[in-house]
């Protein structure tokens, strides 16, 4: 039971009665992800349950499943893998201001310690990751924004991208790549050039992108579209490897370059970015949707059931954008 708090009744289930979730009792491949019965979370006094409609899958998620992640943060088994969510109100804590039971949400659901996850029927999140779910968006759509939305923001606001600026997308076609694309035109970009496979190059245009082939010849490539000194303002990249390497060369200022893969960007003079919760400019990031300045692209939709096969999907490569679990 959750104590005081504010609780509804779900269409599905009765309130106490444990959650089925998707959940790891120890590290390996996509097989130890099994469907368990597990207690229902309890709100806390700034917390919010969500009935979980759909879940976004993010590389971080099979990263976390094979144990690559174990020094980085707290965790416990079992363990429940996920932090995008999208769904409905159904309890809040005492101290709770801004939701109410019965809204349609989405967050980042990133906790310090790792356990209780968004693979669920049900997750806690705190008051401050949640965002009203934009009417625009299907719960899918919804749930694959936040995690890779906010690492897109974040990012190019870390490297001042803004009015006038000409801005290079490392992965451009990916999950955080596609929005990237579009976020950067909405806080003022005039060209936005992302790199991508020649089968996505369509997409990149559909998006407000220029594309590029990426490969070991990239800055020359990138010199014959961009002209003059052959560099751009701003680079955000989202693969790491030789885009980072790179990255130094095609950038006019170093300080204007950063990546979310991989820190040694810092020893480069760029910068480096972990994506941190934040419902303010996930709000920010629904309403770009209302307004039809963001598109979410979904690659995949799995039941919950089958969260190995989305893993395995994603840990192929070369999905574009989102990869999403579906509740029933």
């Amino acid at each position: 039971m959750i104590g005081a708090c504010q609780t509804g009744t779900s269409r599905y289930r009765e309130w106490g009665a444990g959650m089925k979730a998707v959940a790891l009792t120890e590290f390996g491949d996509a097989d130890v992800l099994r469907v368990q019965e597990l207690p229902d979370p309890v709100t806390g006094p700034d917390g919010v349950v969500i009935r979980v409609r759909a879940a976004g899958v993010n590389p971080v998620d099979y990263k976390i499943r094979a144990g690559y992640l174990k020094d980085a943060f707290p965790y416990h088994f079992p363990l429940i893998p996920g932090w995008d969510v999208a769904g409905e109100v159904v309890a809040v804590g005492p101290a709770v201001t801004r939701v109410a039971v019965g809204d349609a949400v989405m967050a980042y659901a990133r906790k310090d310690h790792i356990q209780w996850g968004t693979y669920a029927e049900l997750v806690r999140v705190r008051e401050e990751a949640v965002a009203p779910k934009p009417a625009s968006l299907t719960f899918s759509q919804a749930a694959g924004l936040p995690l890779a939305g906010l690492t897109a923001l974040q990012s190019l606001s870390a490297v001042d991208t803004g009015s006038g600026d000409l801005v290079l997308v490392h992965a451009a076609a990916g999950g955080v790549g596609h929005l990237a694309v579009q976020i950067a035109r909405a806080l003022g970009a005039i060209r936005v050039i992302g790199t991508a496979s020649l089968r996505n190059h369509d997409f990149i245009r559909s998006l407000g992108g220029e594309p590029v082939e990426y490969g070991p010849d990239l800055p020359e490539r990138l010199a014959k579209v961009v002209g003059g000194d052959g560099r751009v303002d701003a680079v955000a990249d989202y693969v790491g490897g030789q885009a980072l390497e790179q990255s130094p060369a095609i950038v006019r200022s170093p300080r204007r370059h950063v990546s979310v893969v991989d820190p040694r960007s810092k020893e480069q003079g760029g910068r480096y970015v972990f994506v941190r919760p934040n419902g303010g400019q996930l709000k920010a990031l629904g309403d770009l949707a209302d307004d039809g300045r963001l598109q979410v692209e979904i690659s995949r939709e799995f039941p919950l059931e089958q969260a190995a096969e989305a893993h395995r999907l994603l840990e192929e490569g070369h999905v574009r954008g989102k990869v999403v679990l579906t509740v029933d």
